[in-house]
């Protein structure tokens, strides 16, 4: 045998090139082809929860090693609200308790998510999605808001209460940056607030040009760059691609 001559493993198979454990592919190192241990760390990812699962007083959706995250998706970037969403629906196929509050967009916006998210949420199939859209007025207040400003305030105050009652174990505040860069929201009671939250409660915070308190507050910050939008050759948003 020479050096050229890869050896084989028992299936008499060529080992894989990147068979050195300190060698194997992340999601940082893109470039790199996952190797053998890789695979091994990930083959045990989505086995079924156990009585020793630990976590909270309901356990039976959490492991050891779960951790309530606060998650910033910021940039200038389309996509943001969309890998947010994204996220809410496998904490929905987890049974989780989720809660999403969208603070520009009013009711005139028919999001196609929000209409995925209550058809899920009334299959049974996972956990449940409540959602609050700021509308002429959040669904609790009876009076007629108009002034944005105010909705946002009111919003906020909403969340926060909801957020000390433990009512959502995932909440998503889509767009929440806007209200926060436009001093609508104080940041500082906003990081106050995720920092103190009590129990499991995933949050994540969507929107353009994030507070850098938020950033250093949160546990994960994503950025989307805009590289090409077709609105730069003059196609307009449309139902299915952008709602």
């Amino acid at each position: 045998m020479t050096d050229e001559t890869p050896t084989t493993g028992a299936t008499g198979a060529a080992p894989h090139p990147n068979a050195n454990p300190d060698e194997g592919a992340t999601a940082a190192s893109p470039t790199v082809a996952p190797g053998l241990e890789a695979a091994a760390r990930h083959a045990t990812a989505d086995l079924p929860h156990t009585p020793e699962d630990q976590g909270s007083e309901e356990a039976v959706r959490r492991k050891k090693r779960d951790v309530p995250l606060v998650a910033v998706v910021t940039g200038k970037g389309k996509g943001k609200s969309t890998s947010a969403f994204g996220m809410l629906q496998r904490s929905w196929a987890r049974g989780y308790r989720c809660g999403v509050f969208q603070f520009v967009k009013g009711g005139k916006w028919k999001v196609g998510e929000r209409k995925a998210a209550e058809a899920l949420s009334a299959s049974g199939a996972g956990g449940t999605i409540e959602w609050e859209i700021q509308g002429k007025g959040w669904t609790w207040i009876q009076k007629d808001m108009t002034e944005s400003e105010d909705i946002a305030k009111a919003g906020w105050g909403e969340v926060k209460r909801r957020i000390a009652d433990q009512r959502y174990e995932f909440l998503l505040l889509d767009e929440i940056t806007y209200p926060i860069a436009w001093g609508w929201i104080d940041v500082e009671d906003v990081v106050a607030t995720l920092a103190a939250r009590p129990g499991f409660q995933h949050v994540v915070l969507t929107g353009r040009n994030a507070h850098d308190r938020l950033i250093e507050t949160a546990d994960l910050v994503s950025e989307v760059v805009n590289v090409k939008h077709p609105m730069a050759a003059g196609i307009r948003a449309q139902q299915g691609i952008d709602w």
